[in-house]
């Protein structure tokens, strides 16, 4: 039997860090969204901004180390390695948390298309692919809708951006919440982290390299990184020893700092890199960061600035619907850059609305969709993280 040599650490230990991460990230991501240029004419002054809001897949890599990582929470805190309860329950409950808003999501986009379909067949208007450039579109197929119902839309090249493109992540997480459970965790009891870790990867680049690229729009090697988020979380709160000799003897913040600028330089395209390299870096780097910060807050520390970030309490209201913001956004703001697109306003002016408005629509569209599509599927426990709650901490 292995011996513990630290207490356990308290199983309702909350780490808001985590909702902040959520939030933030969620919030880069409908910034990245935004297309601010009427044609090719973006002001020069807008470049830089624009070049800064290119790395949304990063935002991607964070929400997959954050599934891997909650998920992992609860099994690497117990002391049989087993998730609690059984398969259904698990499966039940990862449903009601996902696909509600998801399904009801792709009916609004649906019904978005219908309305563009009926004007065109009925009215004058014609839909304009120059002012709805985004990440929704109202031109789809019947396979589009049949495999999102699925969520199996990530694994064709032909249909994975379609609708809302954005969800091709979701159905990604969906496919790894089985995968979980049903391969993942075996493997982990059996041989430990670092083998699972290889494996995983193995198993996500094997298509890439030895089957010509298959599924490559699926980013299969998103399997290793959701499995860097589980190793996290496990050499966070395992009571092996050697374990937690590993997690008291690494610099982890200075690591997550050296893993992020790897890669960003790993992201220069004149490298000739496989996306896949950057970002695993990446994911070292937030499960780096993970372990580290959670070692503070249990250790009871001083909080470090990014700490701080995280865990303020605009950054933790934001994380309580970025699910609803993720899912939302995209039709959001390409309705809004139509609206724009329209006006008599100048280039300058229209990158400015295209991203303020668009946001602030996103937002508050978001949110009124969490009330109603969202919220209502969330557990006792998850509801009691309010938005006005978070909001209200500044007052203390």
């Amino acid at each position: 039997m292995t011996k513990v040599t630290e207490k356990p650490t308290e199983n309702r230990l909350h780490l808001p860090y985590l909702d902040g991460l959520r939030g933030l990230a969620s919030l880069y991501v409908v910034l990245v969204h935004v297309e601010p240029a009427i044609g090719e004419q973006l002001p020069i002054h807008w470049s830089i901004f624009v070049r800064a809001m290119k790395y949304g897949a990063f935002s991607v890599i964070s929400f997959i180390v954050l599934s891997g990582y909650v998920l992992m929470l609860p099994v690497a805190r117990s002391e049989n390695g087993h998730l609690p309860g059984h398969f259904s329950n698990y499966i039940k409950r990862r449903s009601r948390r996902i696909l509600p808003p998801y399904y009801v999501n792709l009916l609004i986009c649906l019904l978005l298309a219908a309305i563009v379909f009926i004007l065109e067949k009925f009215t004058s208007f014609q839909w304009n692919e120059s002012a709805g450039i985004g990440s929704f579109s109202p031109n789809f197929s019947l396979i589009d809708v049949l495999s999102h119902l699925l969520l199996v839309h990530n694994l064709s090249d032909k249909t994975y951006l379609t609708i809302n493109s954005p969800m091709w992540t979701i159905a990604t997480e969906w496919q790894m919440y089985f995968l979980f459970p049903l391969l993942l965790l075996p493997i982990w009891r059996r041989f430990g982290l670092l083998v699972l870790v290889i494996i995983a990867f193995v198993i996500g680049l094997t298509p890439i390299y030895l089957l010509n690229g298959f599924l490559q729009q699926a980013n299969p090697w998103l399997l290793g990184i959701f499995c860097l988020g589980m190793a996290a979380a496990d050499i966070g709160f395992s009571q092996k020893p050697r374990l937690v000799a590993f997690r008291n003897s690494l610099p982890w913040g200075r690591l997550a700092i050296v893993f992020t600028c790897v890669a960003f330089i790993t992201e220069w395209r004149q490298l000739g890199l496989h996306i896949w390299i950057n970002q695993s870096f990446a994911g070292l780097a937030f499960a780096c960061l993970f372990v580290s910060l959670t070692k503070s807050i249990i250790e009871g520390k001083q909080p470090s600035l990014i700490l701080q970030i995280l865990q303020h309490p605009w950054a933790i209201a934001l994380g309580t619907f970025s699910y609803s913001l993720y899912l939302m956004h995209g039709p959001v703001l390409v309705f809004v850059r139509y609206f724009l697109f329209y006006l008599p306003i100048s280039p300058d002016m229209f990158a400015a609305a295209s991203y303020l408005v668009g946001t602030i629509m996103s937002l508050i569209i978001s949110y009124w969709f969490y009330l109603f599509f969202e919220r209502p599927f969330m557990s006792s426990f998850l509801k009691k993280r309010k938005v006005k709650d978070a909001v209200n901490l500044q007052k203390h």
